[in-house]
């Protein structure tokens, strides 16, 4: 079932060399993009995670001084940079736990994750746990039940599964929860199905998507499908980048960098395995991509041509239609996006 239509969503966009946030309003019906903000934070700004009630944004800042920045939305989506923390590392990924009270993050070069306390003022605060992993930890996820999660390791081929005590906000794992996958597949990005029983992985330098069933109480994991990504007849190394779930789950969109497109790919019910629907040739090098909020629109980014760009979801054909396509900063390359937010109770 899809969200109801929204008049219009906030889009933001890091940009990492220009190191800004962009605000964008979405139009909803033509998926026309305007842009209502831009806030200079310094540095190159890359991953982003928004908290569980959206109030909160939190940006990793991979110059120095390395640190994670925590930014008011305000009720409008207006932008305020309310601090900054140390990260102990340079960090590809940073997310959320369920409860909005640990900012995980996950470092590439220095193959390590790290775990932040996040305030009751909602304001990230430095690390207090860092955990060696695999080599080059592409990103970290939690688990809906908020027990577990998943770090994937490119330049291990693995996902790692540790445990997380939400309590104490500390991670632990053993290497019996070491799931490995194809020599040379370079897992890189990892989402989950909302009843936690299906986990997608992008691999980056195959550019595939592994279909994972999960075992809900203990987090194992057993492969059921692989899909590619590479348009047929294009002849150039895989170079695989964003993997978003629609907010009903029924579908998953995938980028890849190399042949500078998007796959449209339906989720079947069930065991959640999937079938590419279309695939479209979007902005130079898309390494960001995401949904809008009622999962009408897809939003893209492209780190070459310095674009952000919409999409129609046509869910009846199955299908993507370019909508719009704005300037959007140097070097763009996280998405999140929001339903305007309303004053809590």
């Amino acid at each position: 079932m899809v969200s109801p239509v929204l008049l219009t969503s906030v889009v933001l966009v890091s940009c990492a060399d220009s190191g800004e946030i962009r605000r964008f309003a979405l139009d909803a019906g033509s998926g026309r993009l305007a842009e209502q903000q831009v806030v200079a934070a310094g540095g190159q700004l890359m991953p982003m995670a928004l908290s569980p009630d959206r109030r909160r944004l939190y940006a990793a800042r991979r110059s120095a001084p390395l640190a994670a920045l925590t930014v008011d939305m305000g009720l409008d989506g207006g932008l305020r940079v309310l601090g900054e923390a140390a990260l102990p590392a340079s960090m590809a990924y940073v997310a959320c736990d369920r409860s909005g009270r640990w900012l995980l993050s996950a470092s590439y070069g220095e193959h390590r994750v790290a775990v932040s306390p996040i305030g009751g003022d909602g304001v990230a605060a430095p690390a207090h746990q860092v955990l060696p992993v695999g080599r080059n930890a592409h990103s970290i996820v939690v688990d809906p039940s908020n027990r577990h999660a998943y770090v994937a390791c490119l330049g291990d081929d693995v996902l790692v599964r540790l445990e997380f005590d939400a309590d104490t906000g500390v991670l632990a794992g053993d290497a019996a929860s070491v799931f490995p996958m194809r020599p040379g597949a370079g897992p890189r990005h990892v989402v989950i199905t909302a009843d936690g029983r299906c986990l997608y992985l992008l691999n980056e330098l195959d550019a595939t998507i592994d279909v994972l069933e999960r075992d809900v109480a203990t987090g194992a994991l057993q492969r059921c499908q692989t899909i590619a990504l590479m348009p047929a007849g294009f002849d150039g190394k895989p170079w695989g980048a964003e993997l978003r779930l629609s907010p009903d789950g029924a579908w998953l969109l995938a980028t890849e960098r190399r042949s500078d497109t998007m796959s449209l790919l339906a989720v079947q019910p069930g065991r959640g395995e999937l079938t590419l629907a279309d695939q479209a040739t979007v902005e130079s090098q898309p390494r960001g991509m995401q949904w809008s909020p009622d999962g009408r629109h897809a939003l893209v980014a492209g780190q070459t041509s310095h674009h952000l760009a919409s999409w129609h979801v046509d869910r009846a054909r199955g299908r993507l239609d370019l909508c719009d396509r704005v300037a959007a900063g140097l070097n763009p390359n996280w998405i999140e996006t929001l339903a305007p937010l309303t004053p809590p109770l």
